[in-house]
């Protein structure tokens, strides 16, 4: 059998073996009849869960289980499985004093198959803890295929051997000689220049204005 089949077996006996010992428990177990003159009798039913109460509470702590291992792996998997092997192996045990420590009355056949019922579910839970703990750590987990996986990192050395040829293909016409100066850009006027030159300008366009105003032609002069 493929550790996949193992799994969904073995989930799927917890789940049917708790299912059916939470039916099983609310099922009546015991009916007492007390016979009253002059009324009618009096009928006190008392179901599984009543008689046993922590029948219920192992159901779905076996219930809980079936999910639990679709969710782990590894040893944690593998100790849940015998936890669900102890649980199961509870519940035989209640269903049994249940049904051995209690009169029946007139429950008629439910008093004898409902605790069956509740034997065989804590057998089938026991059954997958069981199975659980011998081959869990073999079985995938529940979505492992969509788990995200590390990213590799990218190596250095592709890097590394890369920098020296690049400093080398820069050799020759490439690589701008050591000896020779860099090229120098013409330097800017300066502002004091810049200045004068400006008041030039202003002097010579209002000299041009006086001798029109005059009625000199400055163009011939």
């Amino acid at each position: 059998m493929s550790p996949q089949r193992e799994l969904a077996t073995s989930v799927a006996a917890c789940l049917a073996g708790a299912a059916l010992a939470i039916y099983g428990a609310t099922r009546v177990w015991s009916v007492q009849v007390t016979e009253r003159p002059g009324l009618t009798s009096l009928r006190t039913q008392a179901t599984g869960a009543a008689q046993q109460p922590w029948l219920i509470g192992l159901a779905l702590v076996a219930l809980a289980g079936a999910g639990a291992l679709l969710a782990t792996r590894g040893l944690p998997r593998r100790l849940l499985g015998g936890l669900l092997t102890l649980v199961g192996a509870a519940l035989v045990g209640a269903a049994i004093t249940g049904r051995a420590g209690h009169d029946p009355g007139a429950a008629g056949a439910g008093a004898t198959f409902w605790p069956i019922a509740c034997g065989v579910a804590g057998a089938l839970v026991a059954w997958g803890g069981l199975t659980a703990a011998r081959h869990g750590h073999h079985w995938p987990a529940m979505g492992s295929r969509y788990e995200r996986r590390p990213v590799p990192s990218l190596s250095a050395e592709p890097a590394a051997t890369q920098a020296p040829s690049a400093a080398a293909g820069l050799t020759g016409s490439q690589a701008p000689a050591s000896d020779s100066p860099p090229p120098q850009r013409p330097a800017a006027a300066s502002a004091p220049e810049a200045t004068q030159a400006g008041a030039a300008r202003s002097i010579d366009t209002r000299a041009a204005w006086e001798a029109l105003d005059r009625g000199d032609d400055p163009t011939t002069s």
